[in-house]
C-alpha cells in the first residue's frame, strides 16, 4: 500500500474505465459562465485564496471567473510596482478550456498597466516548468529590472477548473508573503466592484508596444541536453512512450526526440478541452494525475512496448513513470531512486549538495540520503520552500510526495526552481540506459538494502474547530511516549528543515512515523503513516495516530 492509494477513500465504480459521455464538461457554457458569473467577496467560498499553487477554482462555482482573474492580475501589477520588478512577465498557460479566457482577460491588465508581456509563439500552450527556465534565463546577470511570471492553470484538477499561478523573479513559486498581499490585494478589488482595475480591450492590449513574443519552447528543448544526459539515451536505444495527457507539454515531446534523436513515441497528441480520452480518476472525476494509476490507464495497458514510459499532469509539473518491472511507480519510490541515481551520477554537483522533502514524503528517501551521506531538509508541504535552495545550488534535488521534483543542471547550477515534469520522465530514460534496467527494478533492489515501507493515507472527521486545534498543535500537546511498540523518538509540529509550521503534527519512531495535517477544504483531517515492519505494524501506527489526535483536538483549552 502507498500513501497515494487509500483505504478509506471509496473508490468509484468508473475508476479506470474510459470517461462516460455524461462525465465530460459543456465547454461553450463553462465558459459563458466565466464571463456571466460575478464573485460575491461575502461569501468566503467566492473569494480569491492562494493555496500552495495558486488561485483555482471551477466558473460553473464561481470560484474562478472573469472577476477574479482581473483583480488578481492588477493585484500582481500593483505587487510588482510596490516591489520594483519592472523587467518582463512570461505567461504561460495550459490546456484547460478556461485559460485561455483567463489569458485573455490576464493581457488586458498588463497591457493597461503598461506591463511588458512575454507571451508564447503561435499562441501555444506553456509549461510550467518552460515559465520557470525562462524567468531564470532573463534575469541571469540581471541585478535591477527583473522578470517573474505567471502560468494560467488548475494543475491536474478536473476539465471544469481554472487556476492562476504567480512565479517571482527567482523563477519560482512565489512566497507566503507576496500571495498573502496579492490575494489581499485581490479580494479587496473584489469588494470594490473592481474599481482600480485597469483594463484595454484586446485587441488593443494584443498591439500594444508592450505585448511581445517568447520561443518557451525553442529554448527549453534546446537546454535540455545540459541537466538530462541524452547521449545515454540516444546510445542506448532505449525505447519510451509518452502520454501527453492532452496537456501543456503536447507539442514538447516530438521537437525532444527530433531535436536530440531519441526512440520516443507520443501514443496521443490528442488535445481535447473535455479530456474525454481520459480515464476516470478513483473518485469518478476526470484529473489528469499522472501518479493516479486509474488515470493512467491508457499508458500502463501499454507499458510493455516500451523499455520506459511516462507521462506528466496538464502544466506539466508532476510526473508519472511507468514500468515494464512495476507498473506505475508511486511517487515516494521513484524519488527515492532518483535520488540515489543523482548523486552517483553527478560528479560535478557539489559535495555539500543537499536533498529536499516535503515531511510526509516515504522514508525510505532519509535512508537513502544517510547512506550517501548527505544533507536532508525536510520541509512543510509545498515546493515554494525549496526554491532559494534549487537558486543558489544547494539543492542537488528537492521532491515532494505528489508527484513534484526539480533538479540541479549537470554541472551543478540551477536549472529551474518550479516543478518539472518533463526531465523526471526523462531521467527515467536515462537512468534506465546507464542502470541497465528500469526504477522500478531499481527501486526493488533499493528496499532489499534499505528495508521497504509501507504507507497509507486515513481521513477522519472533524469540525472547523477541531481543525483550527490541530493546525497550530504543538509537540508538547502529544504525551504519548511510545507508538505501535516503539519509543517515540520525535514529536514534531514545526519542520526540521527550516523551522516553518507545518500545520499538524508529525510522530517518528525508528520503522515508522505518522503525520496528521487538517484538510484545507472539507471537515476532515487527514493521517499520512509509514511502517518498515510491515501492513500489520502500520495499521498499528493508523490506529493509535488517530487516537493520539483525536485526543487532542478533543481536549479542553488549558
Amino acid at each position: 500500500m502507498t500513501i497515494e492509494a487509500t483505504e478509506t477513500m471509496k473508490i468509484s465504480p468508473l475508476a479506470g474505465k474510459p470517461a462516460p459521455a455524461s462525465l465530460l464538461i459543456n465547454v461553450p457554457r463553462l465558459i459563458t459562465s466565466y464571463y456571466s458569473e460575478q464573485p460575491d467577496p461575502s461569501v468566503a467560498e467566492q473569494r480569491v485564496a492562494f493555496g500552495t499553487s495558486g488561485h483555482r477554482g471551477s466558473a460553473f462555482e464561481i470560484t474562478f471567473n472573469e472577476w477574479h482573474v482581473l483583480a488578481i492580475t492588477q493585484a500582481i501589477c500593483d505587487y510588482r510596482q510596490q516591489q520594483a520588478i519592472s523587467g518582463p512577465i512570461f505567461v504561460g498557460i495550459d490546456t484547460h478550456a478556461l485559460s485561455v479566457p483567463a489569458s485573455t482577460s490576464a493581457l488586458e491588465v498588463f497591457a493597461a498597466n503598461r506591463v511588458l508581456t512575454m507571451l508564447s509563439q503561435d499562441d501555444e500552450t506553456t509549461p510550467t516548468p518552460a515559465v520557470s527556465l525562462a524567468i531564470l534565463a532573463y534575469n541571469r546577470g540581471r541585478t535591477s529590472a527583473l522578470a517573474d511570471g505567471v502560468v494560467i492553470t488548475p494543475s491536474h484538477n478536473p476539465p471544469d477548473n481554472g487556476g492562476y499561478k504567480y512565479n517571482s523573479s527567482n523563477g519560482g513559486p512565489a512566497d507566503i508573503d507576496a500571495t498573502r498581499w496579492i490575494e489581499s490585494r485581490a479580494n479587496s478589488l473584489l469588494e470594490a466592484g473592481l474599481k482600480g482595475v485597469l483594463r484595454w480591450p484586446h485587441k488593443r492590449a494584443l498591439l500594444a508596444d508592450t505585448t511581445h513574443r517568447h520561443d518557451f519552447l525553442g529554448a527549453y528543448v534546446n537546454d535540455l541536453g545540459n541537466v538530462i544526459d541524452m547521449d545515454a539515451i540516444r546510445g542506448g536505444a532505449i525505447r519510451m512512450g509518452v502520454d501527453p495527457l492532452g496537456g501543456a507539454g503536447v507539442h514538447y515531446w516530438q521537437r525532444i526526440a527530433d531535436h536530440y534523436r531519441l526512440e520516443l513515441t507520443v501514443v496521443s497528441d490528442q488535445l481535447d478541452p473535455t479530456f474525454s480520452f481520459m480515464s476516470v480518476d478513483w473518485d469518478g472525476q476526470i484529473r489528469m494525475d499522472p501518479s493516479s494509476p486509474y488515470a493512467m490507464q491508457r499508458l500502463i495497458a501499454i507499458k510493455d512496448q516500451y523499455d520506459i514510459a511516462f507521462g506528466c499532469d496538464t502544466d506539466y509539473d508532476r510526473h508519472g513513470i511507468v514500468t515494464r518491472s512495476a507498473g506505475l511507480l508511486p511517487p515516494n519510490h521513484y524519488l527515492a531512486v532518483a535520488i540515489d541515481y543523482l548523486f552517483k551520477h553527478r560528479p560535478q554537483w557539489g559535495a555539500r549538495a543537499a536533498i529536499g522533502k516535503t515531511l510526509v514524503s516515504s522514508q525510505i528517501i532519509d535512508r537513502v540520503v544517510k547512506r550517501l551521506e548527505r544533507n536532508l531538509l525536510e520541509v512543510p508541504v509545498g515546493f515554494k520552500w525549496f526554491v532559494e535552495g534549487l537558486f543558489e545550488g544547494a539543492l542537488g534535488f528537492a521532491g515532494e510526495e505528489s508527484a513534484g521534483a526539480s533538479f540541479l543542471r549537470r554541472n551543478g547550477t540551477v536549472w529551474t526552481t518550479d516543478k518539472d515534469g518533463m526531465i523526471a520522465a526523462l531521467l527515467s530514460a536515462e537512468m534506465t540506459a546507464v542502470m541497465g534496467h528500469d526504477p522500478g527494478e531499481a527501486y526493488r533492489q533499493l528496499t532489499t538494502q534499505l528495508g521497504k515501507p509501507v504507507a497509507q493515507r486515513f481521513e477522519a472527521a472533524a469540525s472547523p474547530a477541531q481543525k483550527a486545534k490541530l493546525s497550530t498543535l504543538s509537540a508538547q500537546q502529544i504525551t504519548s511516549t511510545e507508538l505501535a511498540g516503539e519509543a517515540i523518538e520525535s514529536i514534531i509540529s514545526r519542520a526540521p528543515g527550516n523551522h516553518a509550521p507545518i500545520g499538524g503534527v508529525k510522530v517518528t519512531t525508528a520503522n515508522g512515523w505518522f503525520a496528521a495535517r487538517p484538510s484545507g477544504t472539507e471537515d476532515i483531517y487527514k493521517i499520512y503513516a509509514e511502517s518498515f515492519l510491515g501492513t500489520a505494524h502500520l495499521q498499528q501506527i493508523l490506529t493509535q495516530a488517530q487516537d493520539i489526535v483525536d485526543r487532542a483536538i478533543s481536549a479542553p483549552q488549558p
